[in-house]
């Protein structure tokens, strides 16, 4: 398969690439920087795409490829401040209405889009199980993006394309994401539950974040919202839990929701509120996951570190 992929050098683009090009695919770079990602992507074909907001993504970046996997966009982990949600919304959602843009043009044009979207869709939701069809939170900052990042890809639609947005939850990866941030402080024992624990987390380890990318570039039958995450979420309490046996650390000390309100102002809801989403489209189809185990996901991605 020939593929093209924006947002590549990041820790699931790399990973995803990585993947693509163990199977034998062809894979362009859509990138900023093709300097870079020809450095550290060897074995692809950078293109670049220097002003995603502005500018739709070249036609033939594009053109003669079998499928476009849009993963581009503004890291939401940063305190949100005006000009940042300006970024993390509009790298979203002008970025993707500017990759359908491109494909409009392309020549013969890509078949399938996979576009990256995120479990913040479904906003906090305490306990309740959420699948694909679950309405979108309201008067919520990130679900709002969702909605509108959601409306753009789903344009492609009408170009012909299959088009999957992929709904991901929260990524445990070696590299980057939550997990990255957790450790240090749950290294040296200082670990523990936040804002009394009983969130959910619906977390998912970047094996299965590739896995279910992959599963669906490859299934005609995937398309629409389709939720990336673990089988099964986890309280805050139990991932921190987990976290601390795997490092064999201890995991007590609770974290005041205060405590992160002052640090991280109002992104820090996302990690004092939660959602208990799953899979269900995933399952529904088939998807064999490679890491359903906390635990075990926990210590695949630690030890991978």
């Amino acid at each position: 398969m020939r593929v093209a992929v924006t947002g590549a050098t990041g820790a699931i683009g790399r990973a995803l690439v990585g993947a693509l090009l163990a199977r034998g695919d062809q894979v362009t770079v859509v990138t900023r920087d093709p300097d870079r990602a020809r450095s550290s992507l060897p074995g692809t074909e950078p293109f670049a795409w220097l002003e995603p907001e502005h500018t739709p993504c070249p036609p033939g970046a594009l053109s003669e490829r079998d499928a476009v996997v849009h993963l581009a966009g503004a890291p939401v982990a940063q305190r949100w401040t005006d000009r940042a949600r300006r970024s993390i919304r509009d790298s979203r959602v002008l970025g993707t209405r500017n990759v359908v843009a491109g494909l409009a043009a392309a020549e013969p044009r890509p078949r399938i889009l996979i576009s990256q979207s995120a479990s913040g869709w479904y906003g906090a939701r305490r306990s309740e199980r959420l699948d694909e069809s679950a309405p979108a939170a309201s008067g919520d900052f990130l679900a709002e993006v969702v909605v509108a990042w959601e409306k753009e890809a789903q344009a492609a639609e009408g170009l012909g394309l299959r088009v999957v947005m992929t709904r991901t939850g929260v990524v445990l990866s070696p590299s980057g994401g939550a997990l990255e941030k957790m450790l240090p402080p749950f290294r040296l024992g200082l670990g523990g539950p936040v804002a009394g624990g009983d969130q959910y987390v619906p977390w998912v380890h970047l094996d299965d974040v590739v896995g279910a990318m992959l599963f669906c570039l490859d299934s005609s039958e995937a398309r629409g919202p389709v939720n990336v995450t673990a089988p099964e979420a986890a309280t805050n309490r139990e991932l921190a839990h987990a976290l601390g046996r795997t490092l064999r650390r201890p995991a007590v000390l609770p974290v005041p929701a205060l405590a992160l309100r002052l640090l991280y102002g109002e992104m820090s809801t996302i990690v004092t509120t939660g959602a208990r989403v799953v899979p269900a489209r995933l399952q529904a189809l088939g998807y064999p996951f490679a890491q359903p185990d906390l635990e075990r996901a926990l210590q695949a991605a630690v030890h991978a570190a």
